[in-house]
């Protein structure tokens, strides 16, 4: 769904020019509940389930409603859930930066590495939670273009960069 991820707000905009707004709607909740069945089918992680569940129930309430600000809120209300399974990382020990960084980086980590990685979830909660407040900016404040580009491939830039900060601080500070 990754790169459904990254097409999904574009391709909205442009295909809301073309065709009635509920149409479209319509069609993008088909495809999240055949998304959601492959996902339920294939065994798929909670987090990919739950992020497609989300399309479902705002998608649908778009729909009843009308409302394109209703869809622009789901990258906003996705970027606030990964902020939510970073706190919970953080406040139950699961140190998913942690984990995620032993999947790409193969040399071992002292002790002071693991703590810093181990610690990095609560960095990202608060990096989270400024993509959210973004995202709602964008929601009220910018059209539907700008909205579109933030909400596909915008928030790299911000992902990207704070990554960055967060590396070069690891490499600095150990």
């Amino acid at each position: 769904m990754k790169i459904s991820n990254i097409v999904f707000a574009p391709l909205f905009v442009i295909l809301i020019h073309y065709f009635a707004f509920k149409d479209v709607v319509f069609a993008y909740l088909c495809i999240a509940f055949l998304y959601l069945l492959w996902f339920l089918i294939k065994k798929k992680p909670v987090t990919d389930v739950v992020i497609v569940s989300t399309y479902i129930v705002i998608l649908a309430i778009a729909y009843y409603f009308s409302s394109i600000k209703i869809v622009k809120f789901i990258p906003a209300i996705l970027s606030l859930i990964f902020a939510v399974l970073f706190l919970d990382s953080y406040l139950n020990g699961r140190h998913m930066v942690l984990g995620f960084t032993k999947l790409f980086y193969k040399k071992e980590l002292s002790q002071e590495q693991k703590v810093f990685l181990e610690r990095g979830d609560l960095y990202w909660v608060f990096v989270m939670l400024i993509n959210t407040v973004v995202h709602l900016i964008v929601v009220y404040s910018c059209d539907d273009n700008f909205w579109a580009f933030y909400a596909s491939i915008g928030w790299y830039g911000l992902f990207f960069s704070a990554l960055a900060i967060q590396i070069i601080y690891g490499k600095v500070r150990y």
